[in-house]
């Protein structure tokens, strides 16, 4: 089972890419985030086309997350935002997809340490870490991936990251909340290349530098520990004309019945 993880920074303008990315890599399940569009402009008519189904949930403008999967998804499975965490901005789309329960957050970006906007995130951390909890007791085999907006260690940023924000220790101690439920990053599970980031900065160069972060992950529970059979960023995507800022990464899973 191959599922990956891409923010795709406006579904409408990156469309291309994607039906391009799913023809040549054939994953069971996508997950997208920063989708930027309201939910009756998603391209339905334009996935099925290319052989996936989705669901979704979005708004105008900002935030915005899918799963997309060959085989179309039971509606009773999916679940949209945080149960219980009230919230206009949509950052949440979770469904089971061949036994997997596949969990797609867009999390928050924060803005910078001690603003409101960093209150939020960690407000929303800590909620969608009290869901995740019960959601682990019924579903044994989980997939958390996305946009996390958080470097979890030094080597997830570049040395010369000046910036608090996605590198704070408020943020990495939310992340490591996280694995305290027993998730476990899966890119961490294989040997990586030194400087191994997901995003850079459309300015000054950023991705020909790689001056970038480590941000987009995807979190396996412990019962696909074993199952884990390579994780990468394919940086492929980010080189073309007019890309997202992020890369996708990719989880390769070998599933018995």
């Amino acid at each position: 089972m191959k599922i990956a993880t891409w923010n795709v920074n406006s579904l409408k303008v990156r469309l291309p890419h994607v039906l391009d990315w799913l023809a040549a890599n054939k994953p069971d399940a996508l997950c997208l985030q920063e989708l930027k569009l309201e939910d009756k402009a998603f391209p339905v008519a334009e996935l099925e086309a290319a052989g996936y189904h989705a669901v979704f949930v979005g708004q105008k403008t900002y935030n915005g997350v899918a799963i997309l999967s060959p085989r179309p998804t039971d509606e009773a499975s999916v679940v949209r935002n945080i149960p219980g965490f009230e919230d206009e901005q949509k950052r949440v789309i979770a469904a089971t997809i061949d036994g997997v329960r596949v969990v797609c957050g867009y999390f928050p970006n924060g803005q910078a340490v001690g603003s409101d906007k960093f209150e939020y995130k960690l407000r929303w951390l800590a909620a969608l870490t009290d869901w995740l909890r019960e959601e682990l007791k019924t579903h044994e085999r989980l997939v958390l991936a996305g946009d996390f907006n958080i470097a979890p260690e030094d080597r997830d940023a570049h040395p010369d990251w000046k910036d608090e924000i996605h590198v704070s220790e408020p943020e990495r101690a939310a992340f490591r909340a996280l694995q305290d439920l027993g998730l476990i990053d899966a890119f961490r599970l294989f040997e990586q290349p030194e400087r191994a980031f997901s995003w850079w900065d459309y300015r000054m160069m950023a991705f020909r530098r790689n001056f970038g972060l480590r941000i987009d992950h995807l979190l396996v529970s412990p019962a696909l520990r074993e199952a884990c059979r390579g994780c990468v960023v394919d940086k492929e995507p980010r080189r073309l004309e007019r890309p997202s800022d992020h890369a996708p990464v990719v989880l390769d899973l070998a599933l018995g019945a």
